[in-house]
């Protein structure tokens, strides 16, 4: 079975420990090209029962998606919630079979509900005609201060489409973020341009909330595609960015942030000098590891030191990396995984664990280890060699860090194998088995490079 949407978020489910508290605290969808589907999608995935309400509008055609209606005009109207499936909660009708936004004190009120129930809250917090993109306008969107994440929803149906009222709501303002002309074809370069944009995708997010783009309505091999080739440059301003279908109940990908930790911290006893110092192809062997997990995108890049720290660090130059001095190095390998694993930013969706004494490791399999990850969210991705050998780096979701942190002593990351599902990656480059361990070690290693 494929991940759910609320997965995919890690709001609920099985990628690892839940985030209930922000579905309670709220969770504001805003954009175009899905939201209600979003909205209702999540509701119905929550383990608990959800409320859902509004800051803008409701058609009187889409109550039938909820369990139970209740049009609340004060926060009294609230005392008939149940504690049963979906309930959602809006203002009075109009004459275009529209809902009112619910009051600032309605709202407030469901909120403290929600806290006090456990329940989540999911607030659809801006329209768009049901067009699948859109722009924000000047009171645009109303997004609560109180919510704790923001799902930006795109429909990805709107790509290579004119710029044109018939696609967009708002086009002039789409046309003025994205440096379009009215009626020229919507790329996907212009579409990264407005979700990126402080008056666009990123407009009235409150500063503490988590921020996810998702990219609906990539029914088509090449949509998908597209939306993944869209995901780097997004997530240099978003936590994640979801590529699915809501109408297929298909999440294809989720792309976060995988930070690289490169282990530098041994003393290389049985080698008899810094193993990390080494030549490979003129660098040292530590700067060439950081090189290529910087190549590969991996973000934060993180050197764990601790003996010949200071000449490690030195070897690294200005590479725009993290260093995390290792105190306890002497302890064992446990130790530094855990210095890498506290250095790495809480929204980082991944670590990739890479040893310095393997310089031979390209970009290619750590950017193919990170998309193994990103299509199912598994929790260990190690590369496989032939004849069924295990070989390195190997990526860690974050739901398996926990696990991680509780290591002791000179155990790796293999310590887990046993309590998480492992997604074996196939791998045709047998060098990735190669680490250097004595001088003879080496020696192969350099004549591997020369063949």
């Amino acid at each position: 079975m494929g991940l759910r949407l609320g997965e995919a978020l890690r709001l609920f489910g099985r990628t690892g420990p839940s985030d209930v508290s922000a579905t309670a605290e709220g969770i504001a969808f805003v954009g175009a090209g899905g939201k209600t589907a979003a909205v209702f999608a999540i509701a119905r995935e929550s383990p608990t029962p959800a409320f859902v309400t509004s800051t803008t509008h409701f058609g009187a055609w889409q109550t039938e998606l909820a369990d139970r209606h209740i049009i609340a005009n004060s926060r009294a109207d609230l005392g008939s919630l149940h504690d049963a499936g979906v309930t959602l909660v809006t203002g009075p009708f109009g004459p275009d079979e529209r809902s009112q936004p619910v009051t600032p004190e309605v709202l407030l009120g469901l909120r403290a509900e929600s806290i006090a129930r456990g329940r989540p809250l999911l607030i659809e917090a801006d329209g768009a005609r049901q067009k699948p993109l859109k722009a924000p306008a000047d009171k645009e969107p109303p997004i609560p201060e109180f919510v704790t994440m923001v799902v930006v929803v795109a429909g990805m149906s709107g790509l290579g489409k004119p710029l044109s009222a018939q696609v967009v709501h708002r086009p002039e303002i789409f046309a003025s973020l994205s440096g379009l002309k009215i009626g020229q074809p919507i790329s996907g370069q212009a579409l990264a341009r407005v979700l990126a944009h402080r008056q666009g995708g990123l407009k009235n997010i409150p500063p503490a909330a988590r921020h996810s783009v998702l990219l609906n309505q990539a029914d088509t091999h090449e949509l998908q595609s597209e939306a993944n080739g869209l995901a780097r440059a997004l997530l240099k301003d978003f936590d994640s960015v979801v590529v699915g279908s809501l109408q297929d109940h298909t999440i294809y990908a989720v792309h976060e942030s995988c930070a690289g930790v490169i282990l530098a911290a041994g003393e290389a006893s049985r080698f008899g000098q810094p193993k990390q110092l080494l030549n490979w192809r003129g660098r040292p062997f530590v700067r060439a590891v950081a090189e290529s997990a910087l190549e590969a995108g991996l973000s934060p890049v993180i050197v764990v030191t601790g003996a010949a720290a200071e000449s490690v660090e030195f070897a690294l130059g200005n590479l725009p990396v993290m260093i995390a001095r290792n105190a306890h190095w002497q302890g064992g390998q446990a130790s530094s995984i855990q210095a890498g694993i506290a250095a790495a930013p809480p929204a980082a969706g991944a670590a990739m664990f890479l040893l310095s004494d393997q310089p031979q490791v390209t970009p290619q399999v750590i950017r193919a280890l990170v998309e193994a990850h990103a299509a199912g969210l598994p929790p260990i991705v190690v590369p496989m060699i032939r004849e069924e050998r295990r070989g390195n780096p190997v990526l860690f979701d974050r739901s398996t860090f926990a696990d991680l942190l509780a290591l002791r002593g000179d155990v790796g990351g293999r310590g887990i194998f046993s309590r998480h599902r492992v997604r074996f990656l196939p791998w045709h480059d047998s060098r990735l088995l190669l680490d250097v361990d004595t001088p003879e070690d080496y020696r192969r290693l350099i004549e591997s490079d020369a063949e």
